[in-house]
């Protein structure tokens, strides 16, 4: 079925976006605005809006919140296995940093407890983190580290790798558990991002063992326009 009326008009219009920012445009240059992409194309702002949003969900352009609409240095793409964040990042060409946010000790309430196997009220380290990708924010991570298994544990412990820290402190991370789920960035997720409030996130729960027993509860929180995973699925000869 060929499109026609709207549909056709914002199949145009999204394809000549594509075009500017893939063949005219590079990583990192800002989008003309609405008001002015409106005025050139000669449609309504609904339908530029509707081709930036669509642009955005492939991940060819990016929305930075109070800035404008830029095109994206592409989408950071991760296997399904146990790497650290630089790894990733290196691995993909890209140029990882990280900004520390919050490290010291807590108590935790429920959650981080429990996936810890810790009694409450004992105490457990936090260690939050905004990892960047060529100076751009791509995932939050929250760690939450069992204190009676690293006494006088400090922030300056925590600055360079964890698990190569968890593992010079005698306790390698030989496992991990990790969930990966759809959702919507918080206000405070959303300021540290540089994203909307309510912006589409990928969320990873993961809780990381040395053997049998549990030494972190991470939550990471991705940006869904930079991040993106891949898995290679093996069919058994019963399916």
């Amino acid at each position: 079925m060929t499109p026609h009326g709207p549909e056709l008009k914002h199949e145009r219009i999204r394809h000549h976006l594509r075009a500017l920012a893939t063949r005219e445009l590079r990583p990192g240059d800002k989008l003309p605005g609405e008001r002015v992409l409106e005025e050139q194309l000669g449609v309504s702002r609904i339908t530029v809006r509707r081709a930036i949003s669509d642009l955005v969900g492939e991940g060819v352009l990016v929305r930075v919140k109070g800035k404008g609409t830029f095109v994206s240095h592409g989408r950071v793409r991760s296997d399904l296995h146990l790497a650290s964040f630089n790894e990733d990042m290196l691995s993909a060409g890209h140029r990882p940093t990280t900004r520390i946010i919050t490290a010291g000790p807590e108590h935790p309430g429920g959650a981080a407890a429990a996936h810890l196997q810790v009694p409450e009220p004992a105490e457990v380290h936090l260690l939050r983190r905004l990892r960047l990708a060529d100076g751009q924010p791509v995932s939050v991570d929250e760690s939450w580290l069992p204190g009676h298994l690293l006494p006088g544990l400090s922030a300056a412990d925590l600055s360079g790798s964890l698990y190569g820290f968890l593992a010079a402190q005698g306790h390698p991370v030989t496992h991990v558990e990790q969930t990966v789920e759809a959702a919507s960035a918080s206000a405070e997720m959303a300021q540290w991002l540089d994203i909307d409030d309510g912006s589409p996130v990928l969320l990873f729960r993961r809780r990381s063992f040395s053997d049998s027993t549990p030494i972190e509860y991470c939550v990471s929180t991705y940006r869904a326009d930079r991040y993106q995973l891949s898995m290679r699925l093996t069919v058994s000869s019963q399916s």
